[in-house]
């Protein structure tokens, strides 16, 4: 990956004479905050280095020895390299009050990045007085406009579920306009069924079949990280985009049709980090965009939104070329 740090862009002369752009630096001391996962320790340590940012990393307790491993190979790779071995640290301890004093430290640390569960995120998001770049939750949604291909709908609808299921970006509720059902629901629901998905309906979908359960309002709200999928059928456009407008989480919708003109309406009005045409939800993840590993995927909307990765780790500063320039 080419190196962002340093980058000018955007550099215009003036009326005045003076060149005016924008020089890409790092964000600075960069808190990360995760839970289970090991390979976050070496993701991490290294798009924090090649955004020219230092690292605060603090893992979960149910992986410290698997993390104080990995971070001694970072610590030997930056001694290797001549770096300061510092300029990434671990933080050893499982006690959570590290955490709570880490999100606190607006001196030293610019901002704070946390991984794992929506209870994590909200309560250090409550709790910091350290800018936070949010990875809540990923309540995604398929729609399956009228005019979509049958088989392009029942493909994308099937491998949104069922990939994989305990990530971000697995589809968790299933919209189908109602002139589609016939063509695509009793199909779709059958290979559901024999993948070992449990689904739950609205009315309409139960009379589809009976082994689709009642929905709750719970559900359409619920990112079940499982072999569970929630099914609505809509009479219209206007209605899916309502439902996700009401339920969505913010990170990732994918619509399913051949009409140019609702596709281009759907991703204009929906309202999420990454909304997509004839594709599964799947794609959202940064090494599919293009941004190698990522750090995370950002549902908010400031300082960056959708796959986390090097660039979303740096600022913009803005720079004043002259020779001799003074302002009248």
């Amino acid at each position: 990956m080419p190196d962002p740090i340093g980058e000018i862009t955007d550099l215009k002369f003036r009326p005045s004479g003076i060149q005016v752009g924008k020089m890409r630096v790092p964000l600075g001391v960069m808190g990360i905050i995760y839970e289970s996962r090991p390979n976050v320790t070496i993701d991490a340590a290294a798009l924090c280095l090649k955004s020219g940012n230092g690292a605060i990393l603090r893992g979960g307790s149910e992986a410290i020895h698997s993390n104080l491993a990995l971070y001694a190979c970072v610590k030997d790779g930056l001694i290797d390299a001549g770096l300061d071995e510092y300029c990434v640290q671990l933080i050893d301890t499982t006690d959570r009050e590290a955490v709570t004093e880490l999100v606190k430290a607006s001196d030293y640390v610019d901002a704070i990045i946390p991984r794992g569960g929506k209870g994590l995120v909200e309560a250090i998001s409550e709790s910091a007085k350290v800018p936070v770049i949010k990875h809540l939750h990923g309540v995604c949604h398929t729609y399956i406009d009228k005019d979509a291909d049958t088989q392009k709908a029942i493909r994308i609808a099937f491998n949104a579920k069922t990939r994989r299921y305990g990530v971000c970006n697995a589809m968790e509720t299933l919209l189908v306009h109602a002139s589609a059902v016939g063509r695509v629901l009793p199909e779709l629901i059958a290979e559901y069924i024999a993948k070992g998905v449990e689904l739950r309906g609205c009315d309409q979908t139960q009379q589809l079949s009976d082994q689709v359960i009642a929905a709750t309002d719970e559900d359409w709200d619920t990112e079940y990280l499982d072999a569970i999928l929630s099914i609505r059928i809509v009479n219209s456009m206007s209605e899916a985009i309502e439902h996700i407008d009401q339920h969505g989480s913010g990170h990732t919708e994918s619509i399913v049709t051949e009409n140019y003109t609702s596709g281009r309406r759907f991703i204009t009005e929906v309202d999420s980090s990454s909304v997509m045409i004839n594709a599964s939800t799947g794609f959202a993840d940064g090494f599919e965009y293009g941004l190698g590993a990522e750090i995370g995927i950002s549902t908010d909307k400031f300082h960056v939104r959708g796959p986390v990765g090097l660039e979303g780790l740096t600022s913009q500063k803005f720079i004043v070329l002259g020779d001799g320039h003074t302002r009248a």
